[in-house]
């Protein structure tokens, strides 16, 4: 019985997350889900790529919580249209969420939404939310033994950032672990290596969100 539940579910999820798609792609807009652990960078890493992008493409911003607007507080610092997504314990954002939370967002004024999905690497891999762009975030700190335990979430995705590489060298981090586990499940998406503190890597990164951006909003 729980798994028939669950199967309805997921179509029912799947229907809203086309619609919303259809929604966005009439406007010409890019959405694009990131998705990581709590504690992975998810924030920061948009906030640098706003830094990078936003005298290129109109930006708003999704911010996903359980509870709280810490993070969406710090975006709207930036002058970047910002609504804050508390799903008051569900542990991942599902497309109804992103249907009913689109109209409060200026949508004729933006090019790209970035949303910020609620932090762990289990449930927001398996519910799509009408996204064009998947971003799958994998800190340093977190260790090299992520992509064995959560294969989901890096098969489903359209890129893999390598975040607080800066960090390597204090931690027992075995790389070439991490590049060879995802080059098996995910041969395709690229690996991108990022720090955002001393902002490397982030102009590689922009650069191969910009390609996915500018198909998007033609």
């Amino acid at each position: 019985m729980e798994i028939k539940v669950l199967h309805q579910i997921m179509d029912w999820n799947e229907d809203v997350s086309e619609d919303v798609k259809q929604t966005l792609a009439a406007r010409h807009i890019c959405m694009i889900n990131v998705m990581g652990s709590p504690g992975a960078g998810k924030t920061s890493l948009i906030t640098s790529l706003i830094d990078n992008m936003k005298d290129q493409f109109r930006i708003g911003v999704i911010e996903g919580d359980i509870a709280g607007q810490v993070d969406a507080d710090r975006i709207a610092a930036l002058n970047i249209p910002t609504v804050q997504l508390n799903t008051d314990g569900a542990c991942h954002i599902e497309a109804m969420s992103i249907q009913h939370i689109l109209p409060h967002l200026p949508l004729e004024d933006l090019d790209v939404i970035f949303v910020e999905n609620i932090g762990n690497l289990v449930c927001p891999a398996e519910f799509h939310i009408g996204e064009s762009l998947r971003i799958t975030i994998l800190s340093i700190p977190e260790g090299d033994d992520k992509v064995e335990k959560y294969p989901l979430m890096f098969t489903d995705t359209d890129c893999l950032v390598l975040n607080k590489y800066d960090m390597l060298p204090f931690f027992d981090f075995d790389e070439m672990r991490v590049c060879a586990n995802y080059e098996t499940v995910n041969p395709d998406a690229p690996l991108f290596k990022v720090s955002n503190r001393t902002k490397d890597g982030i102009e590689a990164l922009a650069r191969f969100l910009t390609g996915h951006i500018k198909r998007a909003v033609q």
